[in-house]
């Protein structure tokens, strides 16, 4: 019988027992100096990854100037897309810079008026719009309706793995996708802005004269006076920045789309966010270059045409 038990108890599994959990270590207290180096990590973390993103975008902007020099787009592949940057925003883009003429009017006209100044309005209305408003308005609604639809239609193509199949068929995506855009926004934001500027001065024109009754000979007249051809230079020159800047800056916003529509639409609303606060900065630079070589060359302040 004794010996039937041990042979019984020989055929049983080697060890029953449950496993036996570790004990949970205590967290190790934290000092004082933690939180003030997590915060430099952090803030660290963010200055590499911002770098690192300029650089990207520097060898991405190299990269489109390359195409652009060595191998001209053709005209097929072009008009779509100048058909898209320029005939299809001529509405929003003459719109856009009638009211800004007439809100010029509203907001100035009291304030000239109270010291006399009335006929004054036209230089102050036309000048505000040649150089500043109508520039920088333009490049506003190009980023809105253009760039987000540029960064949006190429983060598509990303997610579907189209721009993956044209890299796989030997075609350069940077070439059929990105170059003919650049040269789209390069090209033809110069003649978006003039339409701005256009309709800015026929709308503040419309306001003063025929609502307020300021008289139209001195309206045209003070104008001529204060606005000449260099300020109207000055603001298409600063349009090509912006229309470059829109380019790049939507293509890249789109190259690098995370997966997923989310990351679609915030390429989408991340190339308008950077285009605009990269269209305030340009215009800033550019005003400060331009009027420190216009006063270095005319002291005086004499016209340059």
């Amino acid at each position: 019988m004794r010996f039937q038990n041990a042979a019984w108890s020989s055929e049983l599994p080697v060890s029953t027992a449950l496993p036996v959990e570790p004990a949970p270590q205590a967290e190790p207290q934290r000092g004082w100096l933690d939180p003030l180096l997590d915060w430099l990590a952090g803030w660290g973390e963010l200055v590499l990854e911002t770098f690192a993103a300029i650089g990207d975008f520097s060898l991405f902007f190299f990269r489109t100037l390359v195409w652009l020099f060595t191998r001209f787009p053709r005209f097929e592949t072009l008009w779509p897309n100048f058909h898209q940057v320029g005939v299809s925003s001529l509405p929003v883009i003459a719109l856009t810079g009638t009211f800004i003429g007439m809100v010029l009017a509203v907001q100035s006209y009291y304030q000239f008026r109270q010291l006399g100044l009335e006929t004054r309005l036209g230089a102050v209305i036309n000048m505000s719009l040649v150089r500043e408003l109508g520039p920088v308005l333009a490049a506003t609604m190009l980023a809105g309706r253009v760039g987000s639809s540029m960064a949006a239609e190429l983060g598509t193509m990303r997610v579907t793995e189209q721009i993956d199949a044209l890299s796989a068929m030997g075609a350069n995506p940077i070439r059929y996708l990105v170059v003919p855009r650049f040269l789209a926004c390069f090209l033809l934001i110069p003649l978006l802005t003039i339409m701005a500027d256009f309709m800015g001065v026929a709308g503040g024109h419309f306001y003063s004269v025929m609502v307020l009754g300021i008289d139209m000979h001195h309206y045209w007249f003070n104008s001529a006076l204060f606005v000449g051809p260099y300020d109207i230079f000055v603001g298409i020159f600063k349009s090509v920045f912006f229309g470059s800047a829109i380019a790049m800056v939507s293509c890249y916003q789109g190259f690098h789309c995370s997966a997923g529509a989310e990351g679609v639409g915030r390429a989408a609303t991340a190339s308008f966010v950077y285009s605009f606060v990269l269209i305030l900065f340009l215009d800033l630079v550019l005003g400060i270059v331009l009027d420190a070589i216009y006063f270095t060359l005319f002291p005086e302040g004499a016209r340059l045409f």
